[in-house]
């Protein structure tokens, strides 16, 4: 379908992954719709606010796919009480906001794809889980259950409706792998507390190949997650990168460091997150970049 010329909606369109998938699909000829929260300055924007559940419905006349990737930064800030509500809401209130608004639609589109996260599954620790297993406890699943129910009125009214369950970025220019290569450039990088919790990676490329794939992939629906095949855990993380960029990776940073510097969501990062790609691959997904060397080289072009 990719030779067929598409409208997609996308919000979210400004951060790491929206950026790269917007400039995707432009290459390749599809007209995209930014769904922005400022006043629009050209015709492909729509101005939306979340907050107050208030999108401009007639830019989404049209269109074939929206794609929500909206949400505050899970490891931009430390995790205050305050914070961890904007994480929340930002999610849950604007997707619910673009659920509502393609429910509406006359022409709905033919598929809603809405973000959500390996979060979903808590701690698994060396349990391996695939999109069958049910939610974890902790902050983040129990965002990602609401986040994804969330979307239910698309779902509803017949859209098939997508939740990419995202794991852990490999880019350089932003997200939490973003704050990693800095450090171990500068010779500082080092296994997080024991070394020994699961990290399920995926590189820039595959994560945008893989959304265009939910859009594409007209017998997808539900939870899809988007991992590589191959997690790792983190002292392995550790070895991979003090390899690609040739530099030791002696250190060690214990948990007391870590909790002091990002407040609850050390969890998550001390946290072990083994998840497979079962259903993506399935469905014939094949990975640019399968091991977490191929995509640390791959962040570094």
């Amino acid at each position: 379908m990719h030779d067929v010329r598409m409208r997609i909606a996308v919000a979210g369109s400004s951060g790491l992954i929206g950026t790269a998938l917007v400039r995707s699909l432009l290459t390749d000829g599809h007209e995209v719709v930014r769904i922005i929260r400022r006043e629009p300055r050209t015709k492909d924007e729509v101005r939306w606010d979340p907050r107050r559940q208030f999108i401009q419905t007639d830019g989404l006349v049209g269109c074939d796919a929206v794609v929500n990737l909206a949400g505050a930064g899970v490891g931009d800030r430390r995790w205050t009480e305050q914070y961890k509500r904007e994480i929340r809401d930002s999610r849950v209130l604007g997707t619910a906001t673009l659920a509502e608004a393609v429910a509406a639609l006359d022409i709905p589109p033919r598929v809603f794809v809405n973000g959500s996260a390996i979060g979903y599954y808590g701690d698994t620790g060396s349990r391996a889980v695939d999109e069958d297993a049910p939610p974890g406890d902790g902050f983040l699943a129990r965002v990602c259950v609401d986040w994804e129910e969330a979307a239910a009125p698309a779902e509803e009214a017949g859209v098939r409706t997508v939740y990419a369950r995202t794991g852990l970025v490999v880019a350089s220019g932003g997200g939490a792998w973003g704050k990693l290569f800095p450090l171990f450039k500068a010779g500082l990088g080092g296994r997080l507390g024991s070394g020994r919790q699961y990290w399920s990676p995926i590189s820039l490329h595959d994560q945008v190949a893989a959304l265009r794939h939910l859009v594409d992939s007209e017998r997808l629906s539900g939870p899809v997650n988007l991992t590589s095949p191959h997690p790792v855990t983190n002292r392995e993380v550790t070895a991979a990168m003090g390899r690609v960029l040739h530099r030791p990776a002696f250190f060690a940073v214990p948990e007391p460091v870590l909790r002091a510097a990002l407040g609850d969501f050390a969890d998550d990062v001390l946290g072990s997150h083994r998840v497979l790609p079962r259903r993506l691959l399935e469905s014939g997904f094949s990975f640019a970049f399968p091991t977490v060397e191929d995509a640390i080289r791959a962040a570094l072009r």
